[in-house]
């Protein structure tokens, strides 16, 4: 049932995403470009996503646990701290230059668009170069694996 819930909602997502001009890059990109041919349609898109997120999170927060597992899965970590910081700068320049963000490129895969293929092949390289730098700075020790991470 979670396999079929996971695979409902992420068509439900992708499909959204597709909808709404975010799996388009010259979209994307003509959103931010503000000083020529400016798209501020996606602000609304955001805007609602804020929104409908905001909405969910108390309804769905003030439940005492999930439908399809026993407790919420939250971020424990509420600091900013340079990681984040970070990661978002590198996410906006990506967004920015690129036009796709994760969620956006995602969906596009099914365009069969070899740039697309190029920017999630790339989107995996980061993400296992992240990891790698991570586990490096918490054992000190390249490649190493902490306990727990295993």
């Amino acid at each position: 049932m979670r396999l079929v819930a996971g695979y409902l909602i992420g068509l439900i997502f992708g499909v959204g995403i597709s909808l709404s001009g975010m799996a388009n890059p010259a979209k994307v990109l003509n959103f931010f470009d503000v000083a020529g041919a400016w798209d501020p349609s996606l602000a609304f898109v955001m805007g609602g996503a804020l929104a409908v997120t905001f909405l969910g999170y108390r309804f769905v927060l003030a439940r005492p646990a999930p439908v399809l597992e026993t407790q919420f899965q939250l971020p424990s970590n509420t600091k900013l701290d340079p990681w984040l910081l970070g990661g978002a700068a590198i996410f906006g320049v990506g967004w920015g230059l690129a036009g796709f963000c994760p969620g956006g490129a995602l969906p596009a895969l099914g365009t069969g668009r070899t740039e697309v293929f190029v920017f999630v092949a790339a989107l995996i390289a980061g993400i296992l170069l992240a990891k790698a730098v991570a586990r490096t700075v918490q054992t000190g020790t390249p490649g190493a694996r902490s306990s727990a991470q295993s």
